[in-house]
């Protein structure tokens, strides 16, 4: 290690604390590879303060020291936002230590946060005061609310809550040069000028770093159903979806689909998990009803419109839960699909976005040409059919996947035919994972050209030096 990155060290040490600088190269393990093992970088030190202020140090001397700064909540994200590049003189930041409920207010319907807290957490510290906060994901157990505002995390609820943006009061953000945008209020409605807090929702830490937030709480459910529909079609499922807003309303919760090869790889390769029910059909929607009030039998409604929809040839078959068991069953299986993909090859996926109208012709005519041009690929796919986001993935052998050129044309080829069907059906290529690394040359491609123009203009107006987190959205060394 140099002088100057030696000097570093102690001088991160002397903001935090020597046991919070991490500098052994294997002791960053952890911090320096992606949750898919896809990208490796190095850092002079993985950093882990425990405040506000700390932080705002931290940043302070890397900006002086010209240290680049690479936020991580969880690193559980998808895209690589959260992992160092190779370059020499990268920072870590952790917010570990940050895990304090600063408040709860059941009359606001608010909780306020420290982005080191894990999702599971909040959840949990919402529903001792008898509220509900409704973000829910695979990675809740280890993800970081800091994490899922900068990744703008959507999730299994967003049908009904909206994504993670749509559940921020306030923010408390680190600039890129130390000093602490302090927008952490808890107003429903502020009008006075622009929405600051919006910039930094999204941004994969690239404008600053999120050390916490206000967040909206709901009443908790107290009443639900759940079923599994098996079905021949997409077209189907949106049809389906149609029937029960009309019956349902606000009541219909979660709407969520996999095609069967899906659950074939979940079955092939996760055995924790086990699959509740016959594998028949091409496609399999989860509909969730929920409702506030205690004692409400939505398992009626819910039967009347499932009765209603196999009469009219929309469904092959439908199992209503009948107790939690056997709903915690089904949802398991929807939860290990980033498991189960990771551990059935070399996983190439996508987080299209299409209009609720396009998504049949959109699932139809991509697989059709990945299957077309690439014969040896596992097209599976699952996803939030309620609000457009099907994820179209690309499972390949890794036995093919030894030669990086070779597999990064193959990856290129898979990418084109899925953006330029997203295109097509007026859709975008990211709806909740974001850019960071692997989507940085496709956003490029396919954005448009003003588009990048204002990114940009915001990200040099905060991050002149770019320093915060180098190489994600727009690429290595973009100001």
């Amino acid at each position: 290690m140099s002088d100057s990155f030696q000097d570093a060290l102690t001088g991160l040490a002397a903001i935090v604390g020597d046991k919070h600088v991490i500098a052994s190269g294997s002791d960053q393990e952890p911090y320096v590879v992606d949750w898919r093992g896809r990208y490796r970088g190095r850092a002079v030190a993985v950093v882990k303060p425990g405040s506000t202020a700390e932080v705002a140090s931290v940043v302070r001397y890397c900006a002086e020291k010209q240290l680049a700064i690479v936020p991580q909540g969880g690193n559980t994200g998808m895209c690589g936002a959260a992992t160092p590049d190779d370059a020499a003189g990268n920072v870590v930041i952790r917010l570990d230590r940050m895990r304090t409920v600063r408040d709860v207010s059941p009359l606001a319907n608010t909780i306020t946060v420290e982005a080191g807290c894990i999702l599971a957490e909040v959840q949990s510290a919402a529903r001792d005061v008898d509220r509900y906060f409704p973000l829910s994901l695979g990675a809740e157990g280890s993800c970081q609310i800091g994490g899922n505002i900068s990744t703008n995390a959507g999730g299994t609820a967003v049908l009904r809550y909206g994504p993670t943006r749509d559940l921020v009061l306030g923010l408390e953000v680190v600039l890129p040069d130390g000093r602490v945008f302090n927008g952490l209020r808890a107003l429903r409605k502020d009008n006075t000028g622009y929405a600051l807090k919006q910039l930094f929702i999204g941004a994969e830490g690239t404008l600053g770093i999120v050390t916490a937030a206000v967040l909206k709480l709901f009443a908790p459910p107290r009443s639900s159903a759940l079923a599994l529909l098996k079905l021949q079609g997409v077209e189907q499922a949106l049809e389906i979806m149609a029937r029960l807003r009309g019956a349902v309303g606000d009541r219909l919760g979660s709407l969520e689909i996999m095609s069967r090869s899906q659950i074939e790889a979940i079955a092939a390769t996760v055995p924790h998990v086990t699959i509740p029910f016959a594998l028949a059909t091409p496609w399999y929607l989860i509909v969730e009803l929920t409702d506030t009030l205690a004692g409400v039998d939505l398992n009626e409604p819910l039967a009347a419109v499932l009765a209603d929809a196999m009469e009219a040839g929309l469904a092959e078959d439908a199992i209503l839960a009948s107790n939690l068991a056997q709903a915690k069953a089904i949802w398991a299986v929807r939860h290990s699909v980033s498991e189960g993909n990771k551990r059935s090859g070399y996983v190439v996926s996508h987080d299209s976005v299409v209009p609720l109208e396009r998504q049949a012709a959109f699932v139809a005519n991509v697989e059709a040409r990945i299957k077309a041009a690439v014969p040896h690929a596992n097209v599976v796919m699952h996803g939030h059919i309620g609000d457009g986001n099907i994820h179209v993935i690309a499972l390949i052998d890794r036995a093919r996947c030894q030669d990086p050129a070779a597999t990064a044309a193959l990856v290129a080829e898979i990418n084109e035919i899925v953006d330029d069907e997203t295109a097509a059906q007026g859709g975008a290529i990211s709806a909740e994972h974001g850019i960071g690394i692997t989507n940085r040359g496709r956003l490029a491609r396919v954005a448009d050209p003003l588009d990048i123009e204002l990114m940009r203009g915001i990200k040099q107006l905060l991050d002149p030096q770019g320093l915060m987190n180098p190489g994600k959205i727009f690429g290595a060394g973009a100001a």
